[in-house]
C-alpha cells in the first residue's frame, strides 16, 4: 500500500476482509462457468435474500446454483450491452420467493479495482452500494 504523508487514513476495509467476514460471497467459479473472467462476489444481502431460495419452494425447481447461474447470465448479457468503458450495469431480475409469487429487484454489477488494483466484479442491490 502506498503511504501518503498528507492524508490521515482513519480506516480501511479490504475486499479480502469483506469476503472473510461474509459481507461478500465469492462466486468466482460460477461466474467463470458463465463467461466472466474476473474475480466475482455477491453481497451477502443479495445472496442470502434472493439467490438462496426461501424455504417452501424446493418443489418449484429452485436451487441456489440455478438461481445464481440465472443471475450471472442476466448480468453478463446486460454488461455486454452497456457502454464501452462503463464501470457498472443494472439489470432487473425476477426471483421466485413463494409458489406463484416473484419479486423483481434491481441488481447492480460494478467492476472496479480489487485490493491490489486488479479488476473485480461485485453484484449488489442498490442499498448495498
Amino acid at each position: 500500500m502506498i503511504v501518503d504523508d498528507e492524508w490521515n487514513l482513519v480506516y480501511s476495509y479490504t475486499r479480502a476482509q469483506a469476503l472473510a467476514d461474509g459481507v461478500l460471497v465469492d462466486v468466482t467459479d460460477a461466474a467463470r462457468a458463465v463467461g466472466f473472467k474476473v474475480h466475482t462476489a455477491v453481497t451477502a444481502t443479495l445472496y442470502h435474500g434472493y439467490v438462496e431460495p426461501p424455504e417452501g419452494i424446493a418443489g418449484e425447481g429452485q436451487s441456489t446454483a440455478g438461481r445464481l447461474h440465472d443471475l450471472l447470465f442476466l448480468v453478463l448479457c446486460s454488461a455486454k450491452k452497456s457502454s464501452p468503458g462503463a464501470d457498472r450495469a443494472t439489470v432487473r431480475v425476477a426471483f421466485l420467493m413463494k409458489p406463484g409469487r416473484t419479486v423483481t429487484v434491481n441488481v447492480i454489477a460494478h467492476i472496479g479495482p480489487g485490493d491490489h488494483g486488479e479488476p473485480v466484479l461485485t453484484l449488489m442491490l442498490p442499498e448495498d452500494d
